[in-house]
């Protein structure tokens, strides 16, 4: 038996969901030890409502920054960027030195192999989302020593940029989905026969549509009476008063939306609730309009009609990190966006086939649930650990 520690180490909710679904498979099959350790009481009261009663009698750990200056400093950086985050790890060193494995869904956790120079416990990591950015496949996911991915896309995409060993690549489908993909948001808007559209815009100034674009989007639902809204962004969009990324590089003063949108009834406004991030919205919505987030592969499970703003002006064709605006048309300008969305409904046969090419690529599906093919790439790595 194994002691391993899912750890949710997270600024905002939305990843928690690509590997819990494991932490509860791998409960249930009581095999080994494991432990659900979570940094913030919202990080812990979402583990609660997604997990449920799966997690009744689990073990879970609340972890903190401990140095009185460490969180003096946290407290004052967080603004801006995720201090607390990081420095967590050095706090709980001997924590994480119990375990034979770490199951996480993002990097930082990295910094105990790289800044801290531990060789326990084993990084598994499960990544979070399917999308095509560039930054997914950047060179620390070859430090992992195991990752669990979707589907072949992804796959290669790892071992062609990222560098990483075949033989430390497992593909699992997605998780989420186990978790997930019945939930639906159950709307209030006083035309419910009109067509839902979801706004998903990404948080990275150099990349979303919101900087340049977004009030322009909201104004334009606001004004017509064909359409309901779901303006629902990656919940980091508006999670801090200045957005500051590292790839691609940029900061931006970020701006709330403004009274048009959140008085309007046919426009549904949530800046980052759990539905934001549960799949309620992606299963709701008729069509997907949005920049680069991963949410789009998670809409497009059942395909149907997507519509993509190019604020940037980007060069995309043929460019794998937009791999995913081959599923529909692309504009460059929110004028006279609700033609555009009125094309996108009309010309989705045109995109029917690609979705699904696109669908099949990304996620692998079997009659096994992800999570169970998950858990067991899981023991069959620290069963060969062990053997080594």
């Amino acid at each position: 038996m194994k002691r391993i520690c899912f750890l949710f180490n997270h600024d905002q909710t939305h990843q928690l969901a690509h590997s819990l679904p494991i932490a509860v498979q791998m409960l249930a099959q009581g095999d080994h030890q494991i432990v659900l350790a979570y940094s913030s009481d919202v990080i812990g009261q979402e583990l609660a409502r997604l997990g449920g009663a799966a997690l009744a009698g689990a073990s879970m750990v609340r972890l903190g920054v401990k140095s009185s200056i460490a969180r003096l400093a946290a407290k004052v950086l967080d603004r801006t960027v995720p201090a607390t985050k990081a420095l967590l790890y050095r706090d709980n060193l001997d924590f994480f030195r119990s375990f034979d494995a770490l199951v996480v869904s993002e990097k930082t956790s990295l910094l105990l192999k790289t800044r801290y120079g531990l060789d326990r416990p084993k990084i598994i990591h499960t990544r979070h989302g399917a999308g095509d950015r560039a930054i997914g496949f950047n060179r620390q996911s070859a430090l992992f020593d195991l990752v669990l991915v979707p589907g072949e896309k992804i796959r290669q995409r790892l071992i062609r940029e990222a560098g990483l060993a075949p033989d430390r690549i497992v593909i699992c489908g997605y998780p989420k989905f186990d978790l997930c993909a019945h939930n639906r948001f159950v709307d209030s808007f006083p035309a419910p026969q009109r067509s839902v559209v979801l706004y998903n815009p990404h948080p990275s100034p150099r990349l979303s549509s919101w900087h340049r674009h977004g009030e322009a989007v909201l104004d334009a639902f606001a004004g017509q009476d064909r359409y309901n809204l779901i303006f629902a962004p990656h919940v980091m969009l508006f999670a801090r008063e200045w957005t500051v990324t590292i790839d691609p590089p940029a900061v931006a003063r970020v701006r709330p939306p403004g009274l048009s949108a959140s008085v309007c009834p046919h426009i549904h406004v949530d800046l980052g609730s759990g539905a934001s991030s549960d799949m309620s919205y992606t299963n709701r919505a008729d069509l997907y309009l949005g920049d680069v987030s991963s949410q789009v592969y998670e809409f497009l499970r059942s395909p149907r009609p997507c519509l993509f703003l190019n604020s940037h002006q980007v060069a995309w064709q043929n460019d794998p990190n937009y791999l995913h605006w081959t599923a529909g048309p692309v504009i460059e300008t929110p004028d006279r966006l609700i033609e555009a969305v009125d094309r996108a409904f009309a010309s989705k046969a045109e995109y029917r086939a690609q979705q699904y090419r696109l669908v099949d690529d990304t996620f692998s599906v079997s009659a096994e649930p992800s999570t169970v093919r998950a858990a067991r790439a899981i023991d069959a790595f620290l069963a060969s650990e062990a053997n080594r």
